[in-house]
């Protein structure tokens, strides 16, 4: 009588890759690189922020916040795009964003076991980030208005509202649609001929969140883009909706995904796009 295989102890969905979990050696050094790739973003991010609403020539050629925005959000989308398509965003996936994470999980694509490894890294990564960018742009990144980079709700915002508004904010718009870019990532990432603009799209939709929701919920759309900026600035009012918002968001829209489109799967976490040894992704029964 053959015998009854015993269930896997791996705590994610039913996997879809047929791959073993993975070493913790591997764990660990995936991880580091998420917090490498997360201590860039927000580094540049800050950056940004400093150089485009902070005191500066660009600040007193373009003095509406809108128009700065739009510089913002383009830059950030170009750097997360970048970062995505870098040498240690192809290995590590280039999540860069605990949501991320969370619904790569979800689709079956990325294993339980390295979920809080890569969430732990990507704050890390967001603190030393905003740190290092104080330290380098001293006062013109702590002072307000930048105020290392931390974002704020616009007046009347009540962290009810920001929580709904925020969950949904996964979108290019955060009164668009509950977690629209994961839907839309995890759709690029089922079809190979569309998973290799993944790392545009991404770009392009941060971007967007920026620059058309920046005067009202600030735009976040990840957990690590605000962490370290309200621990730098001590401005944690609203952390706790910054951070479990777009969680929910990522597992909701990873749910709608799966329902919507039961007869294709997630091929891959990897944001760039490809299979593990960098080559294009192929369809799977």
């Amino acid at each position: 009588m053959p015998e009854t295989p015993a269930p896997s102890s791996d705590p994610r969905p039913a996997g879809r890759t047929g791959s073993a979990p993975p070493r913790p050696a591997t764990i660990a050094g995936h991880s580091a690189l998420e917090c490498y790739l997360a201590f860039v973003l927000l580094f540049g991010v800050t950056t940004i922020v400093r150089w485009v609403m902070g005191p500066s020539f660009i600040s007193d050629q373009v003095d509406r916040i809108h128009l700065q925005l739009v510089i913002v959000g383009a830059a950030v989308g170009l750097l997360i795009a970048a970062l995505i398509l870098s040498r240690p965003g192809r290995t590590s996936g280039g999540h860069i964003n605990p949501a991320i994470s969370l619904a790569m999980w979800r689709f079956g694509v990325f294993p339980g076991v390295s979920v809080v490894p890569y969430v732990l890294a990507q704050l890390i990564g967001s603190v030393l980030g905003v740190l290092l960018a104080g330290a380098v742009w001293g006062p013109a990144a702590k002072d307000p208005p930048v105020a290392s980079a931390v974002l704020q709700p616009g007046a009347g915002w009540t962290a009810a509202e920001l929580f709904g508004a925020e969950a949904a904010s996964m979108g290019a718009a955060e009164a668009a649609s509950m977690g629209a870019i994961v839907y839309l990532v995890g759709f690029f990432l089922q079809a190979p001929r569309l998973a290799r603009l993944v790392p545009w799209l991404v770009g392009f939709l941060i971007g967007g969140t920026i620059a058309l929701l920046g005067t009202t919920t600030g735009g976040s759309a990840n957990p690590a883009r605000q962490f370290g900026p309200a621990l730098a600035s001590g401005q944690s009012s609203f952390l706790w909706v910054y951070l479990l918002a777009p969680m929910v968001g990522a597992l909701i829209a990873a749910f709608v995904l799966d329902r919507v489109n039961k007869h294709r799967t997630v091929l891959t976490h990897r944001l760039c796009g490809t299979e593990e040894d960098g080559a294009p992704l192929k369809e799977r029964g």
